[in-house]
């Protein structure tokens, strides 16, 4: 990387949340958020250009005007995008090449830490190991970005990649919902990833809603029968005077194995609330409570959107 930096902590800011992904956003209490995590101890930032079909890249961009490059680490995305409203995908070495130049446009920054292919499932695997990744290490070779990863939901996928590549092409992955209260599935793949000297960064601690007391959002893939797990769980908790969300950040958080775990919040003061889970004490019985309730759904397989 271009400088030495402290270490991430375990807990980063995915800013996802900022292109109204899970709800619409006040574009300054965006940014409030933003700061608050950096100013908190939080130096890990990822985004991509997909979440809000650019916006979240476009509100980071205007946080991060404001805040001293060597304050955080910063990781963004290709190969997945959108524009008015519609979803696109395009794996190519041209427009993965042009999108980093854009993203660094849009985030005010000269320098990428970490580009990642976004949701390898999406494209052919033959394409991300033929074609994508060497473009993007080609720009690592120049200094334009300081680390190339691949992201997906599915864990196989990942291990499939790395597999067909030449070693040290992919430096990091980024699964989600895997490793969580109701999702230990990431744990399997831990000993191939270190083995490759690839780092893990761990995501969604609230399984994308689904371990809160909110709920999941009318869009979740999960089945029913894991949805009312994670519900009873979520009341379990609550009589207990112990909101499943805090246990879930202190759970996603807690395994040395994994560098960084995401969450996703444009509201500071949960940005604040979250950094103050991690820093108490877990109730690990409650964790064998909560998963006992969800069960045989710990292992209920859902595909990506």
């Amino acid at each position: 990387m271009r400088k030495n930096r402290h270490a991430c902590v375990n807990l980063g800011f995915g800013a996802s949340s900022l292109g109204g992904v899970f709800h619409d956003i006040r574009e300054a209490e965006g940014i409030r958020a933003v700061h608050t995590a950096v100013d908190n101890g939080i130096n890990f930032i990822d985004v991509s250009p997909y979440y809000g079909h650019y916006k979240a890249e476009t509100v980071l961009g205007k946080a991060l005007k404001e805040i001293p490059r060597d304050k955080y680490y910063l990781s963004t995305k290709v190969g997945r995008y959108g524009k008015d409203g519609v979803n696109t995908w395009d794996y190519s070495a041209k427009r993965v090449t042009d999108s980093v130049y854009e993203s660094m446009e849009r985030l005010n920054i000269d320098y990428i830490d970490l580009i990642n292919v976004h949701d390898v499932e999406f494209a052919d695997l033959n394409q991300i190991v033929n074609e994508t990744l060497p473009a993007l290490v080609a720009l690592r070779d120049k200094g334009v970005v300081g680390h190339v990863g691949i992201t997906d939901l599915q864990p196989e996928n990942l291990k499939w990649v790395i597999e067909h590549v030449p070693a040290g092409t992919v430096e990091s992955v980024l699964n989600f919902c895997h490793y969580s209260l109701n999702d230990e599935m990431l744990l399997d793949y831990l000993d191939f990833f270190e083995a490759n000297g690839v780092g893990v960064v761990n995501a969604s601690p609230f399984s994308m809603g689904l371990l809160s007391r909110r709920g999941a959002p009318a869009w979740h893939p999960a089945p029913e029968s894991l949805k009312q797990a994670c519900r009873r769980a979520a009341e379990h908790c609550e009589a207990r005077n112990y909101p499943i969300e805090k246990l879930a950040v202190q759970y996603s958080t807690s395994n040395p194995r994994i560098a960084t775990t995401l969450f996703s919040s444009a509201n500071p003061d949960n940005v604040l609330k979250n950094i103050g889970y991690v820093n108490e004490p877990m109730d690990s019985e409650l964790v064998k409570e909560v998963q006992e309730i969800i069960g045989d759904q710990m292992r209920v397989r859902w595909a990506n959107t």
